[in-house]
């Protein structure tokens, strides 16, 4: 059975592996986390450390100029790129760690994987679709505007999953 858990960090990790590891016999599962890495972030990063920014050119035909050349960046600003990574690493890590190590206390052989979106239930569809999962796994908080509903995540997965949910309430 290919079973995948997707968890926000919230998941009750001992619920989540009683459940899942006599499931889990023979089969996979991925512990699946979505974050959305704030895009603010990025304009922060730029603040501090500077941008070059793209040359500008005049439209003129008479004309045509350059920007006057701006600072370079920082000598110490990380990049973009390595700064994403750093994040979505400590993420992952930080989302995932109970619900693997409870797992693995199980006797349950565990993948990670963290994938970047703005729109989580959709990710994870998408995510369920590609991996052919048999059952997903989800934590259900019921933190929503009326007490005893599904989160929004945990709605929009269920009705649209191509496979069994398991929902958990924590």
């Amino acid at each position: 059975m290919n079973i995948v858990i997707a968890t926000d960090g919230a998941l009750d990790a001992a619920t989540a592996s009683e459940m899942v590891a006599p499931l889990a016999a023979g089969g996979t599962v991925t512990v699946l986390t979505v974050v959305e890495v704030p895009r603010r972030l990025l304009s922060d990063l730029r603040a501090v450390y500077g941008e070059r920014s793209s040359p500008a050119v005049d439209a003129d035909a008479e004309y045509v100029g350059i920007a006057p050349a701006e600072p370079d960046v920082g000598r110490d600003f990380p990049g973009e790129d390595s700064i994403i990574d750093q994040y979505l690493a400590n993420q992952r890590d930080e989302r995932t760690r109970p619900v693997v190590a409870a797992l693995e206390a199980a006797g349950v052989s565990v993948t990670v994987e963290i994938l970047e979106s703005e729109n989580t239930a959709r990710t994870i569809i998408a995510h369920l679709k590609e991996s052919k999962a048999d059952l997903a796994v989800l934590g259900t908080h019921g933190l929503g505007l009326f007490e005893g509903l599904l989160g929004a995540v945990g709605t929009k997965v269920a009705r649209h999953a191509p496979c069994s949910v398991l929902l958990i309430r924590s």
